[in-house]
């Protein structure tokens, strides 16, 4: 059974069992991977658990409190906003949203950002410069501010919203997909593999490639809750969802002047937002610390 030495403060050291601190891990994973499941079903399942149209307007239900009966029978567990929409219903398609909005984002952004940062790695010189130096000019400009720009341009709807967030996102993919393949093609295997004529294309899908995506998922997961939330931010500003597709950041925005009679508007839909993205990072840093050799010893 391996252990892991910790260094005691009055000098000596002592064995830690490598075992307890992977199952310890695991039980972290398992402790933040319980709100985001949560999160992916009512995502799935929202219309089958709550069957109203979270766009329909009822005016004589307007501005309802949290858990009042409406003129139908039926509760509104979230109440209800100006215009009478049902809340619950709102922040359940505003999940579903998020989550395909945070998704393909990703996925478009870590698959640009890993073509990129191999090429730049393996290949090295001019290429390496020229698309770094793209990389450092994207970074000299916040993030969110750029996600402005070509979302103006652009105009509202789910479709821009993910192309100009994944043209704002690839570079941390790009960085981290770069580095691991500078590691890489020094390594004995690759360079033995090299020696006996592998050629390039060979090289880069069976060694670099392969070695490359594992800290990509990693920051994948921390990426997903950065794009909920600037998908939200372009919603709240009216350049992301369009407002027959109601997203948090719409809802919140919407809310805005009912702070002080109707609370629960932007309140419920920021509290959701905010488990989301703090349960997301959390995940994240976990997945983190158990995927590096040198934090948990199997």
């Amino acid at each position: 059974m391996s252990s892991s030495t910790i260094t005691l403060p009055l000098g000596g050291t002592v064995s830690v069992p490598g075992h307890r601190r992977g199952r310890r891990m695991r039980l972290r994973l398992l402790l933040w991977s319980g709100p985001l499941a949560v999160f992916v079903a009512l995502a799935v399942l929202g219309p089958v658990l709550v069957p109203y149209d979270p766009v329909t307007v009822r005016l004589g239900e307007r501005l309802k409190p949290p858990g009042a009966v409406l003129e139908t029978g039926a509760r509104a567990w979230l109440g209800t906003d100006q215009v009478g929409k049902d809340l619950l219903a709102q922040v359940l398609q505003g999940a579903r949203i998020s989550l395909f909005v945070g998704v393909t984002t990703v996925l478009a952004s870590g698959l640009i950002g890993l073509v990129t940062g191999v090429a730049a790695g393996y290949a090295g010189g001019t290429l390496d410069a020229l698309l770094m130096r793209l990389a450092d000019l994207q970074l000299a400009f916040p993030s969110i501010l750029l996600a402005i720009l070509i979302a103006a341009v652009l105009g509202p709807s789910i479709a821009n919203v993910i192309i100009t967030l994944s043209v704002t996102r690839w570079v941390t993919f790009a960085r981290v997909a770069r580095a691991s393949t500078l590691v890489t093609k020094e390594r004995e295997f690759v360079m033995a593999a090299h020696a006996i004529g592998a050629d390039a294309a060979r090289l880069v899908s069976r060694h670099l490639v392969p070695f490359a995506v594992t800290p990509l998922i990693v920051v994948a997961t921390t990426e997903m809750g950065l794009v909920i939330l600037a998908e939200a931010s372009l919603s709240f500003l009216g350049l992301g969802a369009p407002p027959d597709h109601p997203s948090w950041g719409l809802i919140i925005a919407n809310g805005r002047n009912y702070l002080s009679s109707a609370w629960w508007i932007s309140t419920m839909p920021g509290i959701a937002l905010s488990l989301v993205v703090i349960a997301i990072g959390q995940f994240g840093d976990t997945l983190r610390d158990y995927l590096d050799p040198r934090t948990v010893s199997e």
